[in-house]
């Protein structure tokens, strides 16, 4: 073809990409038959020898999903497009047609990330929010409860700057309880990834190139376009006072607290993820969130235990940097659990030496780890080319349950139970967090875990859809050079992407079908729901509905998970867990009837949450003791007890119920918590076995088999392995009593 024609066939090309508005789609008008509803409570009331006595029955388990996301997010929008095997869009109408129908969750919550929100899509987003409960019948006895939220998505560039992603859910719905705005942590480097339009010919190149499918990414320009248009929010103006159409931001958890006070909602501020090496810088750790204003304990009450991104609740004592006397970063060595993906770099390099002298070797050697460090979550761009392979399983926690990628032990959650503020000698500040679980899906199916299948659906598994598209967004494949190269993520070259510069082709073997919030409420409604959320009478499970009691027996009274009390006694403490029903195939014929086998098909694969009269055996109760800091640099390994009791549970269909009591407590007179897992027995998960490696005499991980997000692990390939389904419970924090003046 010559260049005229070319350059008429880019032209009709550029005359014809008029992108649509992605809308937010219909929500179906159909309730869950009241029947159906009633059934939910029903299945838990079963003539259990576990269940609770009469007396404390005045509540009722259910389950929800406090994180999901939508095509109104970018990271969703691009993830949607066909050159990445997506789907199309995704708004918050299926969102809430997934949650009712498919997953026949009781409540969930839409936390789309507030820095790709333009104002037009957070009107349509509460206005959608609003239709999903106004078809939920009853406000006191209602199918679905629908909470309307953001994600705070900060990503810092060193473990200093760096906060994490935080989901803010708001209480109420009606226009004047909400904000105008989300609050993003926009800066210039997202500014530059989200919103800006690539030049001329890299937004005709994709619907050039994949022409039957042009006009998905003509909508994705129109979604930039959006974006783009909207300024920044004035700094230093209270947020009541700011116009409604520009793009708010606060850079540090402190200044999110502080815009969230003055809007005066209910609101419950949940981190999340923050274990997940994609973004995470190395050496990242919760002790700078604990610092006067970075935490607000009246919001902050919740942490996500466990997503479709994987586990961080465990902590391990290996690093994935250490510290010099000058402050510059050390490549630690590998342990018997742990391969530092720094020194994987360094042995990388070392296979390229050749001809060269061993002090030449060993300085390159020397210089790939301190390299990879110094570029943070994107060390990859030091060493590119190779194998994604060559890597083996550098950055994963070995012995950790399904754990999220590229660990990061000083993020995990046992790590953030641990630690104590000292600023106050007197009153050491600590987090007091309930455990919940929820999925972080993208593409509007709230409860994704209820069945393990499609992976490529229900998880976040995503990559090019053959090896041409792979070479056009990865560029194409190179021999990995013999020596590395410094790279600063702050300044990020032109043209570079994300795509290219986050290890998302070894992170796509880490993604699950995720999990679930359960409460024990006092009603259905939105107001009982919430008041459990606040009590943290809360607990996560990593996708099964698992029912979870666990319970403080005292004098005064039985306390449950999520209190806080004084003790001058030896605790007891009780654990009460009962299985997951099995599911039956297919969907339940309501489901069929209020959507249509076609929207079935569209939305779960017509596959639904629908349980059989069988129950999962739960095979042991584990319970984690953590005696927080008392002193200043106080080692935390030693002060995490897990499992602290490890009970078996008999062979028993009906449930399993175990007590312990903490004859340490009195006399060791240092405040503890406690918290409960229960275990099930092993089934098939997606994605359960990470990169599948092949063991080596000394427990090394000599080979990986990852299952790739692209061509190169099929479609319907779902990677199952066996993995123990669990739920976490709340922790119950106990203060020992100290003696008084005399005593």
């Amino acid at each position: 073809m010559g260049y005229r024609s070319w350059v008429a066939v880019v032209l009709v090309v550029c005359l014809a990409c008029r992108g649509r508005h992605e809308s937010a789609g219909d929500v179906t008008r159909t309730p869950v038959p009241a029947a159906v509803v009633g059934a939910r409570a029903t299945r838990q009331d079963v003539p259990l020898a576990h269940r609770p006595p009469e007396a404390e029955r005045t509540k009722q388990i259910l389950f929800g999903d406090l994180h999901v996301h939508t095509t109104f997010s970018a990271d969703a929008f691009i993830r949607s497009l066909p050159l990445l095997q997506g789907e199309g869009a995704h708004p918050p109408a299926d969102a809430c047609d997934f949650a009712r129908f498919c997953s026949d969750l009781d409540f969930w919550s839409i936390t789309d990330h507030a820095e790709s929100i333009s104002p037009e899509h957070w009107r349509e987003t509460k206005e959608s929010v609003r239709q999903c409960n106004a078809v939920a019948g009853d406000p006191k006895n209602p199918d679905l409860v629908t909470y309307l939220g953001f994600e705070w998505t900060q990503v810092g560039v060193t473990p200093a700057d760096h906060y994490g992603h935080k989901n803010v859910i708001f209480r109420e719905t009606a226009e004047d309880r909400v904000p105008k705005r989300p609050i993003s942590a926009l800066d210039e480097r997202l500014i530059g990834a989200l919103r800006r339009r690539p030049p001329l010919w890299d937004r005709l190149r994709f619907p050039l190139l994949d022409f039957p499918n042009r006009q998905r990414y003509y909508d994705f320009g129109r979604f930039q376009d959006e974006l783009d248009a909207v300024p920044l929010c004035p700094a230093g103006v209270d947020t009541r006072q700011l116009p409604e159409d520009c793009n708010e931001t606060a850079h540090t958890p402190r200044e999110l607290f502080e815009k969230l006070a003055q809007w005066g909602f209910e609101t419950i501020v949940i981190p999340h993820g923050n274990t997940w090496g994609l973004y995470t810088p190395p050496g990242s750790s919760w002790d700078k969130q604990l610092v006067g204003p970075q935490h607000d304990p009246d919001r902050q009450k919740l942490i996500e235990v466990y997503s479709g991104h994987g586990n961080s609740e465990e902590y391990r004592d290996w690093r994935d940097v250490t510290w010099g006397p000058d402050g510059e970063p050390v490549c630690p060595p590998p342990t018997p659990t742990y391969l530092p993906c720094c020194w994987q770099a360094g042995e990388l390099v070392r296979a390229k030496c050749g001809d060269v002298t061993p002090a030449e070797c060993e300085r390159r050697v020397a210089a790939a780890r301190i390299n990879f460090l110094k570029a943070g979550a994107a060390g990859r761009m030091t060493l590119p080319g190779g194998d994604v392979e060559d890597w083996k399983d550098c950055g994963q926690c070995r012995d950790c349950f399904l754990p999220a990628f590229n660990y990061r032990p000083q993020s995990s959650v046992q790590y953030a139970m641990a630690i104590s503020n000292f600023e106050d000698p007197t009153h050491p500040r600590r987090f007091h967090f309930g455990f919940i679980a929820s999925s972080d899906n993208h593409s509007a199916r709230p409860g994704t875990g209820y069945k393990e299948f499609a992976r490529r659906v229900m998880t976040e598994a995503a990559g090019p859809r053959d090896e041409k598209w792979r070479d056009r967004t990865l560029g194409p494949p190179k021999e990995r050079a013999a020596e590395s190269v410094p790279y600063d993520p702050a300044t990020q070259e032109a043209g570079i992407t994300t795509l290219q510069v986050l290890d998302f082709e070894r992170a796509a073997s880490f993604f699950l079908t995720g999990g679930l919030v359960g409460v024990h409420a006092t009603g259905r409604d939105r107001d009982a729901i919430w008041d459990a959320l606040q009590h943290r009478e809360v607990y996560g499970t990593s996708g099964d509905r698992i029912l979870l009691w666990f319970d403080l027996l005292g004098p005064d009274g039985t306390l449950p998970m999520g209190s806080e009390t004084t003790l001058a006694i030896a605790p007891v403490l009780r654990v009460r867990a009962v299985g997951a029903f099995k599911q039956k195939p297919g969907c339940p014929e309501s489901s069929v009837q209020a959507l249509g086998r076609d929207r079935l098909q569209h939305l779960c694969r017509s596959e639904c949450y629908n349980p059989a009269d069988e129950r999962k055996r739960i095979t042991r109760i584990e319970v984690v003791r953590i005696r927080p800091q008392i002193q200043p640099g106080e080692p935390v390994a030693g002060l995490i007890e897990d499992p602290w009791r490890r009970l078996e549970c008999r062979p028993d269909a009906t449930g399993c119920e175990v007590s312990v009591e903490d004859d340490d407590f009195v006399e060791g007179g240092r405040d503890t918590l406690y918290y409960a897992r229960a275990i099930e027995e092993p089934s098939p998960a997606v994605n359960a076995a990470g990169l599948r490696c092949s063991w080596g005499p000394n427990g090394e991980c000599s080979e990986v088999h990852p299952c790739y997000g692209d061509y190169r692990t099929p479609y319907e390939e779902d990677c199952l392995a066996k993995t123990e389904e669990r739920a976490w419970s709340s922790p119950i924090y106990i203060s020992a009593r100290r003696p008084g003046p005399g005593q």
